[in-house]
């Protein structure tokens, strides 16, 4: 599977969210080659703030409403930025066994869980992670959006001072 040009899906998806003012996180589905759904971050301004409008949940959503059933087990999720507990745990749910992401939350990422301290359904699942695909490019939009004084969300948060230090 090329990583690469799956991962531009995924970029292409929040450098959309980013014209539209959202944070830049977006995130395809692929399966046999294929990408199935997309996603991409949804009110993360103050004025419909709220924190289940992720990329990796919109892409989610659409994977469990597809008419026609594949193995999730064989689908792959590309986000731009590493998901979050709330993600990570959603795709693991969801039959997801292999995400792959760009830029590392050093904040909020939910990927280094040690699942073997949890309970059967999660220490008996194998996950496999590949971080820091394309991680510059996406780092640019992140550095983008927090350089942005319009932005809000998230500003002055760890994740933005390490983004923006680099």
């Amino acid at each position: 599977m090329d990583y690469e040009f799956f991962m531009l899906k995924a970029i292409k998806e929040a450098r959309q969210a980013l014209n539209k003012g959202e944070f830049p996180v977006g995130c395809v589905m692929v399966y046999k080659n294929r990408v199935l759904v997309t996603g991409a971050r949804h009110h993360s301004g103050p004025e419909k703030l709220n924190e289940l409008d992720h990329a990796e949940m919109f892409a989610l959503r659409r994977l469990v409403d597809m008419e026609k059933k594949i193995d999730r087990e064989g689908v792959t999720l590309f986000s731009t930025l590493e998901p979050c507990l709330m993600c990570y745990a959603a795709s693991i749910i969801n039959g997801i066994r292999k995400i792959v992401y760009a830029y590392e939350d050093v904040m909020g990422g939910g990927t280094d869980i040690d699942l073997t301290g949890l309970n059967p359904f999660y220490r008996n699942t194998e996950i496999t992670v590949i971080p820091h695909i394309l991680r510059h490019e996406s780092l640019m939009l992140f550095k983008r959006f927090f350089s942005d004084p319009q932005n809000t969300y998230l500003r002055g948060s760890l994740l933005a001072q390490y983004t923006l230090d680099q």
